[in-house]
């Protein structure tokens, strides 16, 4: 009986569940690295295997290091804290992963295997041993008027979440000894995580001739990527991971609305809106960007459950969505 693969999964939020979830549990081992009691419930309701560890002590992650060492491909979910201008995060992360302990990777031989038939019709070849994978933002492109944007575009992150961000996919760079992919995610949704108590509130958005473009992608979405991308990303590489809409964010707004029988969100100019919302989310409503996702289909080959919102919202029972969005 073959042993099954293992994975490490620092950060241990709702695509972490999913990520776990997704897979059937004879084709893998989940690890999540924990530190609060909600995470190890998190953890326990996917059958990922709680490992005990915070991103702010670097003693206490060597045991989730050695796991990481010894695991098939480790992925790297959790968010740099709210201030500063670096990771230090990610930097304690290397600096435990550096000191882990050498030894034979358990499931490396079957890992290789099951990548090279992943990736033999393309006739790309290469060898690695472990695969990490950076989840990390499109706010790392900032603004850019509407233009569309690829993989390929130089980083102008202007929010101070953003330059976290870009230092964060640096350091995952310069100190990578294993193979390596950032995925770089815009909003994400689900029926769980939907607009509900902005449009409950009757908070503004943009009139139309302001109004910005946005992107997003399924939860679900999302994680089935990231498991694709531990088989077929190319080494060193960069994924867009977005659906294909091209929304404008009140179109969002509206659309949701709509689907869920509320009224929609009354639209302000840039100077009206600054009194109404926060700082954080006027930083939102003040980048847009179309985020193009070709290398993402052609690379990992990805075949979205969600090409777009709407084929969530039009699937939805309103009074289903409103009762799930309460119970989370």
């Amino acid at each position: 009986m073959s042993r099954k693969l293992r994975f490490m999964m620092i950060g241990m939020g709702d695509v972490a569940q999913r990520l776990a979830l997704s897979e059937p549990a004879r084709r893998a081992r989940w690890f999540g690295l924990t530190r609060s009691d909600e995470a190890r419930t998190r953890a326990r309701a996917s059958s990922v295997l709680s490992v005990s560890g915070d991103l702010d002590s670097r003693i206490s992650l060597l045991r989730a290091a050695n796991i990481a060492r010894s695991s098939a491909a480790t992925i790297f979910l959790a968010p740099p804290p709210n201030i500063g201008g670096d990771d230090p995060r990610v930097k304690r992360w290397i600096a435990a992963r550096s000191r882990a302990l050498t030894r034979p990777l358990r499931g490396e031989r079957r890992f290789e295997a099951l990548r090279r038939a992943s990736r033999a019709h393309s006739g790309r070849r290469g060898k690695s041993t472990l695969t990490d994978i950076y989840v990390s933002t499109t706010g790392v492109y900032g603004d850019r008027a509407g233009e569309r944007v690829s993989e390929v575009s130089v980083l102008r992150a202007q929010s101070a979440r953003a330059a976290r961000r870009v230092a964060a996919e640096r350091r995952v760079r310069n100190s990578a000894q294993t193979r390596m992919a950032v995925l770089r995610v815009p909003g994400i949704y689900a029926q769980t995580r939907l607009p509900i108590e902005r449009l409950r509130e009757r908070l503004p958005a943009l009139v139309a001739a302001e109004d910005v473009y946005t992107n997003h992608i399924h939860a679900d979405d999302l994680a089935h990527a990231i498991w694709l991308s531990v088989f077929r990303a190319r080494a060193g590489r960069t994924y867009n991971i977005v659906d294909d809409a091209e929304w404008k964010m009140g179109d969002y707004f509206d659309r949701v609305a709509d689907a869920l029988g509320f009224v929609r969100p009354p639209r302000m100019s840039r100077g009206e809106l600054a009194r109404h919302i926060t700082p954080m989310m006027l930083s939102f409503m003040s980048e847009s960007r179309r985020i193009e996702n070709t290398r993402m289909k052609r690379e990992l080959r990805l075949v979205m459950r969600y090409p777009t919102p709407d084929t969530l919202l039009q699937s939805m029972n309103p009074t289903d969505a409103l009762q799930r969005s309460l119970d989370v």
